[in-house]
């Protein structure tokens, strides 16, 4: 009886890991999301600096976040893959620079790269441990200069632009349709927020969107100072 007891509770370690292994393995393509710090910060919720130093006036890494075709996604795959700093130590200069946190109280981003790393990275990870994920996502902001592709064609900090527009540079600068994510300013004025580009399931490369997000905006939007 104690050794039919003891099979069935390997027997069920094993089918969580297997589940676990195939919810990370299981996802048709990442959201690459970066964030403009201007408009993060002129919203009626308050923004805190990080601790390093204010972030420079360039977008930001959100995440890298597996989706399905459907528009769905998995999330906190693997609790027995924590966050461990020490595994990205190399890359944590970069990281404060391209990856900042801009929630209240300042902190070092630490906290923010966890939630990213346990909710959106460990259903990955059957393709990217830790280091490379974030190794990844860096490499893909640096392909990916939205910025320079908006001032490129005339679209700079400051000023409101159409969103066809704006779109149509970042097409042109990388060969994809962008999605533009819009909050709302302090006066209740839509401004450009967050830009989604599509990647494949090795996070080298930008592809076609197979689906979109949702969610409001407006034809004129705002692109805020920072």
């Amino acid at each position: 009886m104690v050794k039919f007891q003891c099979s069935i509770a390997i027997n069920l370690v094993l089918l969580q890991c297997l589940l676990a292994l195939v919810a990370s393995q299981r996802f048709d393509f990442f959201y690459f999301v970066q964030q403009w710090p201007g408009s993060y910060c002129n919203t009626k919720q308050p923004c805190c600096y990080p601790t390093p130093a204010k972030p420079a006036a360039d977008f930001g890494i959100h995440g890298l976040k597996p989706y399905y075709n459907n528009g769905s996604y998995p999330s906190n795959c693997d609790p027995n893959s924590p966050f461990n700093p020490s595994k990205i130590s190399d890359l944590e200069s970069s990281m404060q620079k391209n990856w900042p946190s801009l929630a209240c109280p300042s902190n070092n981003g630490q906290a923010f790269w966890s939630h990213e790393w346990e909710k959106h990275g460990t259903c990955s990870k059957s393709v990217l441990d830790e280091h490379a994920y974030f190794k990844a996502a860096l490499e893909l902001k640096q392909k990916a200069n939205l910025l320079q592709a908006l001032k490129s064609a005339g679209i700079t900090p400051g000023g409101s632009y159409s969103l066809k527009s704006i779109k149509h540079a970042i097409t042109e600068a990388g060969g994809y349709t962008p999605w533009i994510e819009c909050n709302k300013d302090s006066s209740g004025n839509y401004q450009l927020y967050q830009i989604y580009l599509c990647v494949d399931t090795s996070a080298s490369k930008l592809i076609k969107c197979p689906v979109f997000p949702k969610g409001p905006c407006s034809s004129e939007i705002k692109f805020p100072s920072f």
